[in-house]
């Protein structure tokens, strides 16, 4: 009973707090292994090639980390406020509360925790997820919540985002979360082949697929940004008003595709004007790079029969 906190361990777990998840702490804990593989590395690699390694793996895998978590955090559009409610229907009873509104690509989370959190002889202490996944039923949640009885606050914030509130903002939040998702694993599989041809003697390639990257992500947080279109139903709590706003999850992604647009686009304006540079910071050698900088294939010039193959005045019979 110890190791499950007190509750039985054959009964639905006690939830966690909104802004934690065990996919997203799945997802920072493998990025952060793989960051670490990399540290015991780095002693190995000699001269100023360590520190090159060293800010292209964390920048790529920062990129990549952050792609796939926001997929898994609740922060995208976010709002708190403390004000004083109603706590239960059909009562005058009013508390202490703060509200929180935590609005993901998969569903909302809505938090609420009484100040002092023992009050009317309760423990005011509520995390509720409600989901408009593909495959689940947000009107059936929030029945399943109003069978369950659960306090004003939550079931008021829920009922705004049902597909049947004249808000109307459960269809254009669900498109916007659909879209916004998918174009994000679209990004991370570009990331994955950016990752790839930049580890090759292709940096053009490698830039243009980092530019593919920023424009999957540009392309999601504009679509998530789209529900702004939706004039937004005031949040009315007693006596406050909770206004939400853009989180942590929403500018991040923006600073993400930003960030790829950049390297991206250095990595491209080197190819044709410093492409030695390009091969140092890519740690490659001039002989690896050499054909793709003139535009032609590498072999040709790896061959010194090939190369004279291709010299108009060869005479066949002596390379024979």
């Amino acid at each position: 009973m110890t190791a499950w906190d007190g509750v039985m361990p054959f009964y639905p777990q006690s939830r966690h707090a909104a802004g934690f998840s065990v996919p997203l702490l799945i997802v920072i804990v493998v990025f952060l292994c793989l960051a670490a593989s990399f540290l015991f590395i780095l002693p190995g690699i000699r001269g100023h090639s360590r520190w090159f390694w060293l800010v292209r793996v964390f920048l790529s895998l920062f990129i990549g980390a952050e792609i796939v978590a926001v997929h898994f955090s609740g922060d995208w559009f976010v709002g708190a406020v403390w004000t004083n409610t109603s706590y239960k229907a059909f009562s005058t009873a009013r508390v202490q509360v703060h509200v929180g509104l935590h609005v993901g690509l998969v569903g909302v989370n809505i938090t609420l925790k009484g100040t002092p959190v023992q009050q009317l002889n309760e423990t005011i202490d509520y995390n509720e997820r409600f989901t408009w996944r593909l495959d689940e039923d947000y009107t059936k949640e929030y029945v399943d919540a109003l069978e369950k009885g659960l306090p004003d606050p939550v079931l008021y914030l829920a009922e705004k985002f049902t597909p049947s509130s004249p808000c109307g903002l459960y269809h254009q939040y669900h498109l916007a979360g659909h879209y916004a998702a998918a174009t994000l694993w679209v990004a991370f599989c570009f990331w994955i082949i950016a990752n790839a041809l930049l580890s090759m003697p292709a940096p053009l390639y490698g830039g243009l697929a980092l530019l593919t990257t920023s424009a999957f992500t540009l392309f999601a947080v504009f679509a998530f940004a789209s529900v702004s279109s939706v004039p937004l139903c005031p949040f009315r709590l007693g006596s406050a008003t909770l206004t939400p706003h853009y989180g942590a999850s929403f500018w991040v992604t923006l600073a993400t595709g930003i960030l790829s647009l950049l390297l991206g686009a250095v990595v491209v304006i080197l190819h044709y004007t410093k492409p030695s540079a390009l091969r140092t910071f890519l740690d490659q050698s001039d002989k690896d790079c050499r054909g793709q900088a003139k535009g032609n294939s590498p072999l040709i010039f790896d061959n010194p029969q090939r190369k004279q193959f291709a010299t108009p005045d060869l005479n066949i019979t002596t390379v024979l």
